[in-house]
């Protein structure tokens, strides 16, 4: 009887999805993940430190403390915890622990842009460390004490971690892609952790099941999460509806993100916007000037954004006023405008601003998105 090809590097048996050269068989799921995988003899260094310049909260020491309990009896876990609950912070003691045995720990996310931002934050966490970052086009140094990386480049890393943690796991492209959850579990040799603020029913009652959920329903400045306003207008009237809010928040001195739908509606509505109100910019994963606009808006040289959803996870502005035009578009479900709301209001002395949802019809999300909200500010 034939042997069934199974690929090496993400576990594809699927015949659809195997091809076959000179007779011998190879995957076409992952064909176009090629390049050189880490290699296993990086020696972690034994005095790395966790060293922190701010206290955590109460609640987020007893999460933190739990996360280390479920680990060391060899228990995955899901920290199910509200935008803004500091759920980075949540797992630092974890991997102190691990660093502390000379264990390989990974940080991952689906999105290039988070693990930019989020690689220094690590690397101030632990000073001692080297910190390194692997994402597309970043990718000549594979090994270091502390790897931050896209969900992508995980192929390059089979049964490798002792800890990996999954920051978005709704996330796009992560959330429904059957290859990279396979580069994912196959990239883990010990345990690993899940963290989202909107995960879906699937993975809560799996988690239950099979490791631990921790729940954290509270902010670290413990304000409440912003609960949106909807502004309904005929379809005729939104931009103009978009125009008087956001002249309203710029008069005010506050930040604006207005998030769009689709490029083409934000490319149409930043040249009407741009008529009237100058120092803003358009930004999607399509504009090469991205990181340079997002750099100069937070640097206080643009007063608004109008983006796409690459705006909606790990960007954290003081007086961020958050506008979602044609809210009911169908491209938004629940968990994407829980996450674009909880932009606003993450900041300490800045704990307050206003979510608009414009549109011209109000839809299931977005009652579900609001409904949710409020019902984690009920159970802090």
């Amino acid at each position: 009887m034939e042997e069934k090809f199974i690929c090496s590097k993400c576990g594809n048996s699927d015949h659809r999805y195997i091809g076959f050269i000179n007779d011998k068989p190879y995957c076409r799921l992952c064909l176009p993940f090629k390049g050189e995988n880490a290699k296993n003899d990086y020696r972690i260094k034994r005095n790395i430190k966790l060293t922190l310049d701010y206290p955590l909260s109460p609640k987020q020491n007893k999460v933190s403390d739990e996360v280390v309990t479920c680990l060391k009896e060899k228990k995955n876990v899901l920290i199910h915890a509200v935008t803004g609950a500091g759920k980075t912070e949540l797992v630092y003691k974890a991997m102190e622990m691990y660093l502390s045995l000379g264990l390989h720990v990974g940080f991952a996310t689906p999105r290039k842009d988070v693990v930019i931002d989020l690689t220094p934050r690590i690397q101030e966490a632990f000073k001692e460390a080297r910190v390194i970052a692997v994402y597309g086009e970043h990718t000549k140094r594979l090994n270091g004490d502390i790897i931050v990386l896209t969900t992508h480049q995980l192929y390059r890393y089979n049964h490798y971690f002792d800890l990996l943690i999954l920051d978005e796991i709704d996330a796009f492209p992560y959330a429904d892609n059957r290859l990279l959850e396979s580069f994912f579990y196959r990239a883990v040799r010990g345990n690993y952790i899940l963290l989202s603020a909107t995960p879906s029913q699937e993975v809560l009652d799996r988690m239950k099941r099979d490791g631990k959920v921790l729940e954290l329903f509270e902010r670290y400045h413990k304000g409440k999460l912003i609960v949106p306003r909807i502004i309904e207008k005929p379809e005729y009237f939104l931009i103009a509806s978009c125009l008087k809010e956001l002249k309203r928040f710029i008069a005010d001195n506050k930040p604006v993100f207005i998030f769009v739908p689709t490029i083409e509606i934000g490319k149409k509505l930043f040249k009407l916007l741009n008529i009237f109100i100058k120092d803003g910019s358009f930004v999607s994963s399509q504009e090469e000037r991205r990181k340079i606009d997002i750099a100069k808006f937070k640097n206080g040289e643009l007063k608004y954004l109008v983006t796409t959803s690459i705006l909606e996870r790990g960007v954290t502005v003081k007086n961020l006023q958050v506008i979602v035009f044609e809210a009911d578009n169908s491209i938004y479900d629940k968990a994407t405008l829980v996450q674009i709301a909880g932009r606003v209001g993450r900041k300490i002395g800045a704990t307050t601003g206003e979510v608009l949802f414009i549109s011209s019809d109000v839809s299931r999300p977005m009652i579900e998105a609001i409904d949710e909200i409020k019902k984690y500010n009920e159970h802090r």
